[in-house]
């Protein structure tokens, strides 16, 4: 069958942005426990990158298969693009999960959040997009977050190695930036984010088991429990979390989804605390809100200065 251009969707109604900003809470809230579940799993970061796509496949398959049936197919420059994508997500999942080891779950997922700052920097230098006044007042404040997280400041910070595990974050954040940039280059469809996050996944399930043999992890036979916490894994945040967010952020306004997705982080950091029994001291706490902070000073933008729905960054989390 030859491959037929497609139209991105047209802009959401505004009577439909009450079910857009229910859809990426919903999603939010899913992939809140991403952190939690990856420490539970207790297996090496690299494996549970690997688990956590293969067995989001089988869910993620039918779905894009479906979507193929309703919209036809994709480009095969969109399918190499998305393909292509897969090795920064993957990355990105074992850096984060390096970062939960160091740093604690909560912590990790905040250093992760700064690749909002990096895909505003990243379109800069690539697209040629400069970054709004406010994205440019919210670096120094997130980057005093991240001194303070990093334990420099003080003796007994929380965490096995913080101020490893703050680089480890640092890394995960400028690969996802660069993982969401790609995304967005390459997928301005919002009828079709099954497909594209199929594609993702199992490249980016590849790429993990490489990386892991690269850096000596080879345990790849997980046992239990720790397979059910990554199905739980894959099918919450992979499938569930992440398509609820693919389909609504970009019918958002880009303040509120940036906003809405600071709830990841504020939850990870709580549920942590709740769950896992992680202590930060209270200058990380503080960095902490720093961080946030900077992330809602840098999503913001001001009235009537939004662009249309389906030319808008995605600025995922994953989660991540």
């Amino acid at each position: 069958m030859a491959e037929q251009p497609t139209t991105p969707a047209p802009p959401a109604a505004p009577g439909h942005d009450r079910v857009a900003v229910a859809g990426a809470l919903a999603g939010a809230l899913t992939i809140v426990f991403s952190a939690i579940l990856v420490a539970l799993a207790e297996v090496e970061p690299a494996v549970a990158a690997v688990y956590r796509c293969l067995y989001a496949l089988p869910a993620l398959g039918l779905l894009a298969y479906l979507e193929r049936r309703r919209h036809g197919p994709r480009t095969a420059a969109q399918r190499r693009l998305a393909l292509a994508a897969g090795p920064l997500f993957a990355a990105n999942l074992v850096l984060w999960h390096h970062a939960i080891e160091d740093v604690g779950a909560g912590l990790a997922t905040v250093l992760g959040n700064l690749q909002v700052v990096v895909v505003a920097f990243g379109a800069w230098a690539i697209l040629g997009e400069r970054p709004e006044r406010r994205t440019l007042a919210a670096l120094p404040i997130a980057l005093a977050g991240v001194v303070l997280i990093s334990g420099v400041l003080e003796g007994g910070a929380y965490g096995r190695e913080p101020a490893r595990g703050v680089i480890f974050g640092l890394l995960t954040a400028v690969a996802y930036g660069g993982f969401i940039l790609a995304l967005r280059h390459g997928n301005r469809e919002l009828n079709r984010p099954a497909g594209p996050l199929f594609d993702i996944t199992l490249s980016a399930s590849v790429s993990a088991a490489l990386i892991g043999l690269a850096i000596g992890e080879t345990d790849l036979a997980p046992r239990w429990p720790a397979h059910g916490w990554l199905i739980v894994l894959a099918l919450t945040s992979q499938v569930f979390g992440w398509m609820l967010i693919s389909v609504s952020l970009p019918r958002l306004p880009a303040a509120l989804g940036g906003l809405l997705l600071t709830l990841q982080p504020v939850g990870s950091v709580a549920l942590g605390v709740v769950l896992l029994a992680e202590a930060p001291t209270a200058l990380q706490l503080a960095g902490t809100a720093c961080i946030l902070a900077g992330l809602v000073t840098g999503a913001a933008r001001p009235r009537g200065r939004e662009p249309p729905p389906q030319l808008q960054a995605r600025p995922l989390r994953v989660d991540q």
